[in-house]
């Protein structure tokens, strides 16, 4: 299976960057496939611009564009690691979806009717977050989430989602806690990368 592993955190000791080599490690361990786009190492621009806009409805987006979508049609999975701050994406992630996740490229409207362009590639997002799950369910948040992440960007464009980790109260995990979040990412890669791929 071809793995591309979408991942934004500056830090190279952050958590994130360990959930990201943890899931590098399991796939390449098994024989698979693996690219990593790190979009603070490539400096990715997020800014949605007007010229962007504009060549969208056209069909036509910028090289470095051109570049991020050529490895989402490479991939036969895509994994989205990230924290979540001011409960959202990071600023580069959310641009990455907007620029990348382009009209004609992601989705499309065929008679006004939605149509998402990604459909049979596999999704996995692992985030992080300070929170703890039950206060965020306490106020909805989990919910929130779950709308404008999974259901408005990613099944959206046609992305089947295998799982969706919340890693909470990261910013004071302890040793276990890590350990077990460790284990947790290995057994899912280890179980969904065992079931072929329908085209």
């Amino acid at each position: 299976m071809k793995n591309l592993i979408i991942y934004a955190h500056p830090n190279s000791a952050s958590l994130n960057h360990f959930f990201k080599q943890t899931v590098v490690e399991s796939l390449e361990n098994s024989g698979e496939e693996v690219i990593v786009r790190d979009l603070n190492q490539i400096n990715f621009n997020p800014v949605l611009s007007l010229e962007d806009m504009q060549g969208q409805r056209m069909g036509q987006v910028a090289e470095d564009i051109k570049t991020e979508q050529d490895f989402i049609t490479w991939a036969d999975q895509i994994i989205f690691v990230y924290p979540i701050w001011w409960t959202g994406m990071p600023a580069i992630m959310k641009g990455f979806i907007d620029r990348v996740f382009s009209y004609g490229f992601a989705y499309r409207y065929d008679q006004g009717v939605q149509k998402g362009l990604l459909t049979g590639k596999k999704a996995v997002i692992i985030n992080s977050h300070g929170k703890s799950n039950s206060e965020y369910e306490a106020i909805g948040m989990d919910k929130a989430l779950t709308l404008t992440s999974d259901t408005g960007i990613f099944n959206y464009c046609g992305l089947e989602i295998q799982k969706h980790f919340y890693f909470d109260k990261a910013d004071k995990a302890s040793a276990e806690s890590i350990s077990g979040w460790e284990n947790q990412i290995k057994t899912t890669f280890k179980n969904i990368n065992e079931v072929p791929v329908l085209r």
